[in-house]
């Protein structure tokens, strides 16, 4: 199996965190003529590989994330906590303009399906504001949905016209101005849960992998995706390091320091 294979001379090299990334991951194996790949399956043969010691998925639709997925990740070794969960809008009306392949029904089930198994999972989300047709109406719709949900953080992304593409043909465009503004309004609800969900973390201990800064500087991220800030006086880059979560900074970071 290629994937396996590269993972394990990724291990040689001494690298402790690969990152899952692709187009429709959780679809991995349709292709594939042997019975019983799937994405389910790749996880655990990724995991059973010695050396690499983080995991993590990078985005994966809501449709594609099964309980057996949820289930395997909450006693998985190396598959970290953190889920990047395309959502794109609050609004019915405009998944279906979309042609997503899921409802904001599906969606909330499998966000509260994570968090009651593993409830210290971070949660992303993928937002898009202004695409063609969504009214205020809709884009209300999508502000509440996301704010009644238990996710950490969002990405926000303003729609742009892509020549060619079958959404630059439709009515009613969203004014540009409307769109930034919206932008904004998420944004600000992005920081809004992301402080909430990194004061649930504070004053207690996890791991990160440490990347070099500057000097005795170094950040890295938490298992379930806490972006960490800590001073040392050892060269600890690339190493999981046992720190304390003390503080969040004015930029939504969180001030650590290394715990035995």
């Amino acid at each position: 199996m290629k994937l396996v294979e590269d993972a394990k001379i990724i291990a040689s090299k001494g690298i402790k965190e690969i990152v899952l990334t692709g187009v429709n991951i959780g679809d991995y194996g349709k292709n594939i003529e042997q019975e019983n790949i799937d994405f389910l399956y790749l996880l655990k043969k990724l995991d059973a590989v010695d050396g690499i010691e983080r995991i993590r998925i990078s985005s994966i639709e809501p449709n594609l994330i099964t309980d057996e997925i949820i289930d395997f990740v909450s006693s998985s070794k190396s598959i970290l906590p953190h889920f990047h969960i395309p959502l794109q809008s609050g609004s019915d009306r405009i998944l279906k303009l979309m042609k997503r392949r899921y409802l904001t029904d599906l969606y909330r089930k499998k966000i509260e399906t994570i968090n009651n198994i593993i409830p210290h999972a971070g949660i992303g989300v993928d937002v898009i504001v202004g695409f063609p047709g969504e009214t205020e109406d809709d884009f209300k719709d999508t502000y509440n949905f996301i704010n009644s949900l238990d996710v950490s953080y969002l990405h926000v992304f303003t729609y742009s016209e892509r020549k060619d593409t079958p959404a630059a043909s439709m009515e009613n465009s969203v004014p540009m101005n409307i769109r930034r503004e919206r932008n904004e309004i998420l944004t600000h609800l992005s920081d809004n849960k992301k402080t909430d969900f990194y004061t649930r973390f504070l004053n207690t201990n996890r791991k990160i992998l440490a990347e070099k800064s500057k000097s005795n500087l170094y950040t890295g991220f938490t298992d379930n995706y806490i972006k960490v800030n800590l001073k040392s006086e050892k060269n600890i880059e690339n190493e999981i390091v046992n720190v304390h979560l003390n503080k969040i900074s004015s930029k939504i970071e969180v001030e650590a320091n290394i715990t035995l």
